[in-house]
């Protein structure tokens, strides 16, 4: 098994457009995924992959708890809130990115995912600002793919370890590095990319065991 082979993330880790989630929720529905075998090849290959991650299994499962806690809270506050807000949990650090129109709604979505047992810090890069376009959102889906690609056929970095975010063209990053030359390399990979126009760095340097 290839340790550096990106899975689907179960939940929304990027903003869609309103209206954008129940097209995606039929679609998943429409593909089998929320049926029994669906679900039981879904959890054996998570397994299988988290067994490979810095956080292991039980770390990858707790993340997915809180991930599923953090979006709960968020429709049952606000139906689009899952819409325009990213979320990705990593080591029980939830990291929120996307571009919301109201400060309220920022203030909202990071007090929820306090809310959540687990949850040992929450890092708001939410931007409010009422700029933004569907070309820019699929502008930043190419740079997260491209990025993500060129990581996982890079042998010297174990891309499984990192969760990538791109808003307004800019790269948000978290995860376990295993030292600083590994790091250095895929913040090297982000900024190569075509239309990136700033990386923010929250990953994190392994602990010398």
């Amino acid at each position: 098994m290839n340790r550096n082979t990106f899975t689907p993330s179960v939940f929304f880790s990027t903003p869609l457009r309103r209206g954008a989630a129940n097209g995606l929720l039929f679609a998943l529905l429409a593909l089998g995924g929320c049926t029994p075998l669906g679900l039981a090849v879904g959890a054996g290959a998570a397994t299988g992959v988290a067994a490979y991650e810095e956080r292991g299994v039980d770390g990858a499962a707790r993340d997915l708890r809180i991930t599923g806690g953090i979006l709960d809270l968020w429709l049952r506050a606000d139906y689009h809130l899952p819409a325009e807000v990213g979320l990705e949990v990593y080591d029980g650090r939830a990291m929120l990115t996307g571009q919301v129109h109201d400060e309220k709604i920022r203030t909202e979505a990071v007090a929820l995912a306090w809310k959540v047992d687990g949850v040992r810090d929450v890092i708001n890069d939410i931007i409010v600002t009422d700029k933004g376009s569907l070309l820019d959102t699929a502008r930043d889906s190419w740079i997260t793919a491209q990025l993500k690609t060129e990581l996982t056929f890079d042998k010297s970095v174990m891309a499984i370890n990192y969760a990538i975010e791109t808003v307004g063209g800019t790269v948000y990053m978290i995860g376990i590095a295993q030292n600083q030359g590994e790091l250095d390399r895929v913040l090297a990979h982000a900024r190569s990319i075509a239309y990136v126009r700033a990386v923010v760095n929250h990953v994190r340097i392994k602990r010398p065991s």
